[in-house]
C-alpha cells in the first residue's frame, strides 16, 4: 500500500528569508518596503532568497500594520486629452521609481464623481493624493483632503489661494509669447479659441490681453470664442471665428486639442494652416508634431510637469510639515508650420 504524500502548509515567512540570506528580520522587512537604506547587494541577496523559497510580500497585511497603504492617488479630469495622459506618464515613472503603486481615477470634469474617487482614497488609506481638479471644484478642497490627514499636491489647475503644494506652468506667459509671435508676423486681428471657465482661461485670456496691450492693440470681445476644450470644441469655435464678417486671420488656441479641432475646420473650409491661417496651439502634446500641418505651439513640457509634481507629492509624504511648494515651468514657443 502506498504512503499518502506528506505536504506542509506553513507559509514562507520573513524569520526564513532572513535565516536564507543570512541577515536580521528587520533587514528583511527594509528591503521588502524598498527602503533605500539597505545596500544593494545585501537587498540583492535578500531578493534572491525569495526567490529561491518563493516568497510573496503581503503588501495588504504590511499596509494595515502601517495604517497607510504603498498606493499613490491620482485623480485626472480629463484622460480624453493627451495633454494629461503625458503628465500621468511622467508623475507615474517618478511614483513607482519611489516604490509606490498608482492608483488612478478619471473624474471627466464631473464634480460628483471626483468626490467620489476621493472619498474611496481616503478609505484606501493611500499614501498620497495628486489632483488635477475638475472644473469648478471649490478651493476649499485642499483644505478639507489636508484635514483628512493626506498629503495634497495640485496640478495644473490651481485651486485659489492657500498653502497647498502645486506644480502647473506660466498660463499667462505662454500665450502671451503666442500672441506676441502673431502680430510679429503682422496679424492685428487675432482670434483666442476654446475654453470653458476655470482660472486656465482666465490665466491664458490675460497673456492674451498683455500681448495686445504691449503692441498698442484694443481687446475686442467678439475675438474670443470659448468653448469646450475639446476637439469638437475647437471645430465649432474655429467655424465660428470663420463666419465673422470681418474677416480674422490667426489664432491662439487655449490648448493643442483644441487647435487640432480648428485644424479640421480650416480644412472643411478649403483653408490650409501656415498659408491661408495663423494658428498657435497651448501644451505641445506628443500629437502637435505629427498634426496636418505640424502645429506650432507653447511647449510645456508635460511630462517634466508630471514628474515635478510627483517630486513635490514625494517630499510632502516625506516632511508633512514642509512650507508649502509651488512649481510653475517656464513656457517656450515651438514654430511649426501652421504659423
Amino acid at each position: 500500500m502506498s504512503l499518502p504524500i506528506q505536504t506542509s502548509a506553513r507559509p514562507i515567512t520573513i524569520h526564513d528569508l532572513a535565516a536564507e540570506a543570512n541577515v536580521s528580520k528587520s533587514t528583511v522587512s527594509l528591503v521588502l518596503q524598498g527602503s533605500d537604506l539597505i545596500r544593494p547587494e545585501t537587498a540583492e541577496r535578500v531578493r534572491e532568497a525569495a526567490r529561491k523559497l518563493g516568497y510573496v510580500y503581503n503588501r495588504r497585511a504590511a499596509d494595515l500594520r502601517r495604517k497607510t497603504s504603498n498606493a499613490v492617488g491620482v485623480v485626472i479630469n480629463d484622460l480624453m486629452n493627451p495633454f494629461f495622459a503625458e503628465v500621468l506618464v511622467g508623475l507615474e515613472r517618478k511614483l513607482v521609481d519611489a516604490g509606490y503603486t498608482v492608483l488612478m481615477a478619471h473624474t471627466s470634469e464631473d464634480l460628483a464623481r471626483q468626490d467620489r474617487v476621493l472619498q474611496t482614497m481616503r478609505e484606501q488609506n493611500v499614501a498620497g493624493i495628486a489632483l488635477c481638479p475638475a472644473l469648478d471644484t471649490p478651493a476649499s478642497l485642499t483644505s478639507t483632503i489636508k484635514s483628512w490627514g493626506i498629503p495634497l499636491v495640485v496640478m495644473i489647475r490651481t485651486l485659489g489661494d492657500g498653502a497647498y503644494d502645486f506644480a502647473g506652468s506660466d498660463n499667462a506667459l505662454g500665450v502671451q509669447q503666442a500672441v506676441a509671435h502673431l502680430i510679429k508676423t503682422g496679424h492685428r486681428r487675432i482670434g483666442f479659441l476654446g475654453g470653458r471657465s476655470g482660472p486656465v482661461l482666465e490665466q491664458r485670456l490675460k497673456g492674451y490681453r498683455t500681448a495686445l496691450a504691449d503692441a498698442g492693440i484694443s481687446f475686442d470681445s467678439e475675438l474670443v470664442f470659448t468653448s469646450n476644450p475639446t476637439r469638437a470644441g475647437g471645430h465649432g469655435s474655429m467655424l465660428a471665428l470663420l463666419d465673422q464678417a470681418k474677416p480674422i486671420k490667426a489664432a491662439v488656441c487655449y490648448n493643442d486639442l483644441v487647435a487640432f479641432g480648428a485644424l479640421s475646420a480650416l480644412g472643411e473650409r478649403g483653408l490650409h494652416a501656415g498659408n491661408d491661417f495663423a494658428l498657435m496651439g497651448f501644451d505641445n502634446v506628443l500629437d502637435a508634431a505629427h498634426s496636418n500641418p505640424p502645429l506650432s505651439t507653447v511647449d510645456v513640457s508635460p511630462s517634466e510637469l508630471g514628474e515635478t509634481a510627483g517630486v513635490l507629492l514625494l517630499a510632502r509624504i516625506e516632511n508633512p510639515a514642509l512650507e508649502a511648494q509651488t512649481h510653475r515651468a517656464t513656457p517656450s514657443l515651438v514654430l511649426r508650420q501652421s504659423a
